[in-house]
């Protein structure tokens, strides 16, 4: 893709069903039994349509699924396996340009890492839920303390800590896909809700824009013409 000039000066990702196909927590939930994984989607599809508060099913679906170590690491691998068409290309026209690119992400951190990696975006630019143990250091089954990305609210919060540290200047661009991204449409110049993978009425009429591929994602980031 053209390096265009930028439209933003920040562009925040959602990361689930955003820059990648997947959703981590129902990709997990998978390795278990069907029941669990019937369970599980239902409650992540709740809480991305706004229908459950993202704090009622968080804790619950990490304590039923309890990852080992090992899952992370494959799950980490999907995220980068299903990344969408063109998500490298414009990520990577972002960066040319001089934007700053953040993930803001309800997804379990040690998963999003590698692909923040292969997308080219700093480990302190990835904002996202970290995991602990309480018995067996190889399985995780609670959220650790003072995680608001496993709140509600949790996206709002970041997004505002992060412009009173400068590390977020305007103007200010968010994309994503649930109701957790929608709440961040107040606090930034615009909320692109990203339809590829799945389109929520709900968001869309929360958004300023939506866009149906990281090829339209280009467009809108970018100024086109002379």
């Amino acid at each position: 893709m053209t390096v265009r000039r930028a439209r933003y000066a920040t562009v925040l990702f959602d990361a689930d069903s955003t820059l990648s196909a997947i959703e981590g927590i129902d990709w997990l939930a998978a390795q278990r039994d069907p029941e669990t994984t019937r369970t599980i989607v239902a409650l992540t599809e709740r809480a991305m349509n706004g229908e459950l508060p993202l704090d009622a099913v968080y804790g619950e679906r990490i304590a039923r699924i309890r990852p080992t170590r090992a899952e992370l690491d494959a799950l980490a691998a999907e995220y980068i396996a299903c990344l969408l068409p063109d998500t490298v290309d414009v990520v990577r026209a972002l960066h040319d340009a001089g934007v700053t690119v953040h993930i803001i992400s309800g997804g379990i951190r040690d998963a999003l890492l590698p692909m923040a990696a292969h997308l080219g975006i700093a480990p302190t630019r990835v904002h996202a839920v970290t995991l602990q143990s309480t018995a067996n250091d190889d399985i995780f089954d609670t959220v650790a303390p003072d995680q608001p990305l496993a709140h509600q609210r949790g996206k709002p919060d970041v997004v505002q800590q992060l412009r009173a540290e400068g590390a977020c200047l305007s103007p200010i661009a968010m994309i994503g896909d649930g109701s957790t991204d929608a709440a961040v449409a107040p606090h930034v110049d615009t909320f692109i809700a990203f339809t590829a993978v799945t389109r929520r009425a709900s968001v869309c009429a929360a958004a300023h824009a939506e866009a149906a591929s990281m090829t339209d994602l280009h467009t809108m980031l970018f100024h086109h013409g002379t």
